[in-house]
């Protein structure tokens, strides 16, 4: 809980947060009409706020892509949950003919949720597991912590048993805990992390977007923000998933998770680290994270920011994010690189972005809006060629220019995933259903770049050096 001291800092009441559920078609169209949008029910905002057609639109699109996802998302999940029991009750029995074989037997091996056995559609998509000699026991050099970053950004989207396995026995590493945190938004326990550890080196990892869910979705299109002094506009989607929301004038802990008795996880992960290092004096910490999983994991050292947590921020070694959606504004950037960036030193944030990926090109880049991005960009092309940037090529998604070079790129992906094993070795082989979700790309370009295999095998074949980069 912040002292009173620290709320002084808080906040100072400017937001703008969109209430998909508040709503009609009315209101649709007094937002596509009327500048003042404090007079709609699906905004919350101060009054007087005013906004231009092209920042309404936005908000119009955001809004309807929430309702849409809202209204499928029993559907969505139940479908989830049927595609992942099938594909691993074909996995556990040994394929169809293994499966045929069981049940003639009466020996069917069902799967089991909770087993360190049972993998996601993720999972399936790409079963690697294993760091190989991409990482480099107690090696500090950023592009070793990548390739075991992404790789432990891969495997959260698994159940705590299957993470503790691969953690402990493959890996041989020290897993430390799971935590399920609550979401206020949610209003369920939705928030995961996990925490291992390697000699001096702790590493803290966020769960990202799960492909069935579809409030997880929802917090990567909306546009909702809060302004946080001396901070900038943050998002609020992924600030409350993280546990923290505005009080008054003031941040503080979300009070309705002691109702429910689920951690909060800025707070949780907090105490936990401070355990660890006062345990460790020559310990350091990375934080990591693929798609929502980025978005937290840029944000907890700015909560620690926010909090004056000064000896946890100096002991932060890094932060990887991989397919990360934008999570502030140009002021929040400015203020984090003066945390993360000391003179003369290699960058601590360093963003992946793997070629034509969606989900870093939303929420909409713009002047009002103002979600931007930071840091250390490490851009790969379709090549795996890495070049280090300030920002991807065609940072907005809707770009209607970049149509045609993307459903190019989407066949030129196909084919590779057909013979890149052939290419570059069995490790980078594409199973049946990875090759059929790229043929996702050619109705919907973009989508398939986001899964974590294309960050994984950059890490991998990419000759980048990033302790030799610049930052702006």
């Amino acid at each position: 809980m912040a002292t009173k001291a620290k709320a002084r800092i808080g906040y100072n009441g400017n937001h703008l947060l969109l209430r998909p559920k508040g709503g009609g078609a009315w209101d649709l169209v007094h937002l596509l009409f009327s500048k003042n949008v404090n007079k709609n029910n699906f905004m919350v905002c101060p009054e007087g706020t005013m906004l231009a057609i092209a920042q309404r639109w936005i908000l119009i699109v955001s809004i309807l892509a929430q309702k849409f996802l809202m209204l499928v998302k029993s559907p969505l999940s139940s479908a989830g949950e049927a595609l992942e029991f099938a594909l691993n009750l074909f996995s556990e029995n040994g394929g169809l003919l293994g499966l045929i074989w069981n049940r003639l037997r009466g020996n069917t091996v069902i799967p089991d949720k909770e087993s360190p056995n049972f993998r996601t559609m993720l999972g399936h998509m790409d079963s690697r597991t294993d760091l190989g000699d991409h990482y480099y026991k107690g090696s500090g050099d950023s592009m070793s912590q990548a390739s075991l970053s992404i790789m432990a950004a891969k495997i959260a989207y698994e159940n705590a048993a299957f993470i503790r396995n691969v953690v402990s026995e493959q890996w041989k590493m020290e897993f430390v805990e799971f935590l399920n945190c609550w979401n206020e938004d949610q209003q369920q326990a939705s928030t995961q992390a996990f925490i291992f550890r390697d000699g001096n080196l702790i590493s803290v990892v966020f769960r990202g977007t799960e492909p069935f869910n579809a409030y997880d979705w929802c917090t990567d299109v909306s546009v909702s923000w809060y302004e946080i002094p001396p901070m900038g506009k943050v998002h609020q989607g992924f600030l409350t998933a993280l546990g923290v929301e505005p009080h008054g004038d003031s941040f503080r802990p979300i009070t309705s998770s002691q109702k429910v008795g689920y951690p909060l996880a800025y707070y949780a992960i907090r105490d936990r680290l401070k355990q660890l290092l006062s345990d460790n004096g020559d310990a350091k910490f990375i934080v990591t994270g693929h798609s929502l999983g980025g978005a937290l994991a840029i944000l907890f050292p700015a909560v620690l920011v926010l909090f004056k947590e000064q000896e946890l921020v100096d002991k932060l070694a890094g932060v990887y994010t991989f397919g990360q959606p934008r999570v502030g504004d140009e002021k929040f950037g400015d203020y984090m690189q003066k945390v993360l960036l000391k003179h003369g030193a290699p960058p601590r944030y360093y963003r992946f972005v793997y070629c034509n990926d969606m989900v870093p090109r939303v929420p909409y880049d713009d002047r009002t809006l103002q979600f931007k991005h930071f840091g250390a960009c490490v851009y790969y092309s379709s090549t795996y060629r890495p070049k280090m940037m300030n920002e991807e090529p065609n940072k907005n998604y809707f770009s209607l220019m970049y149509v045609v070079p993307k459903l190019v790129n989407a066949i030129w992906e196909i084919l590779r995933g057909i013979f890149i094993g052939l290419v570059v070795g069995k490790e980078y082989e594409e199973g049946w259903f990875q090759l059929l979700f790229r043929c996702v790309g050619l109705v919907i370009p973009g989508l398939p770049d986001h899964g974590p295999r294309d960050y994984i095998n950059s890490t991998r074949l990419s000759a980048a050096k990033l302790d030799k980069s610049k930052q702006s």
